[in-house]
């Protein structure tokens, strides 16, 4: 059985808990983009779909990286990349830099409350499609600094793109300096997506609380704004 979409949010809250960065500068985001860039060619998403467009911007939307694979299309969608992949893309960002997730999560924590993009507030200029994940400081659990996002028009293949691409980037980090990972209590204070009753709820420590099931009960709108602890 597939999981379910409470699942597949409170696996990707999870990843957001996981896979935060020591530092993050410019040549970080040209290794990582490069690296989405190689793993995409070395797929068979790139013999199915052939075009993706990829990149990395600060929170306060400096690009850092950005490339097209493949070719844009013309009028007549003859390309590998369609006209209006630029835009489906900013609008992921849009949505990270709105909720402080990754698109993905939304997505699937919409679903799972049975929710639409206008209930949550999410409307316009933002792309909810799974593809875009934020760049979170070890030390900095207030807010992600960056955003790290690909598209080729397949959500969940995106997102792991994304996902695998920044895991193996940190273990090398981690290879490298001979420095043990961070533990899970350094995880960035988010709240989550409430889940329906009987599921298992996971904040962004990894762990599960004390009471299973317990719905969350920020009076907040969904994206407010996160206060550091």
């Amino acid at each position: 059985m597939p999981p379910s979409d409470a699942e597949l949010a409170t696996q990707a809250l999870q990843e957001e808990a996981m896979y935060r960065f020591p530092s993050f500068d410019a040549d970080a985001a040209v290794m990582l983009g490069l690296s989405i860039r190689k793993r995409f060619r070395a797929s068979s998403r790139h013999v199915k779909v052939r075009g993706m467009i990829i990149s990395i911007q600060t929170i306060a939307g400096h690009t850092l990286f950005s490339c097209t694979v493949g070719n844009l299309g013309g009028v007549d969608g003859g390309g590998d990349v369609s006209l209006d992949s630029w835009t489906c893309l900013e609008g992921m960002i849009a949505v990270v830099r709105k909720t402080g997730h990754s698109s993905y999560y939304v997505e699937k924590g919409m679903n799972a409350m049975g929710k639409t993009p206008k209930q949550l507030g999410i409307q316009g200029e933002y792309k909810i499609n799974g593809g875009a994940f934020p760049v979170w400081l070890e030390n900095a659990p207030c807010c992600p600094i960056g955003v790290v996002a690909c598209y080729s028009g397949s959500s969940q293949d995106d997102h792991h793109m994304v996902v695998t691409a920044v895991r193996d980037y940190l273990k090398k980090l981690t290879r490298d300096s001979n420095v043990l990972p961070p533990p899970s209590s350094m995880a960035p204070s988010v709240p989550a997506i409430p889940m329906p009753m009987g599921h298992q709820q996971y904040s962004n420590t990894g762990r599960p609380p004390s009471t299973v099931g317990r719905r969350y009960r920020d009076p907040r709108p969904y994206g407010a704004t996160h206060r550091a602890a």
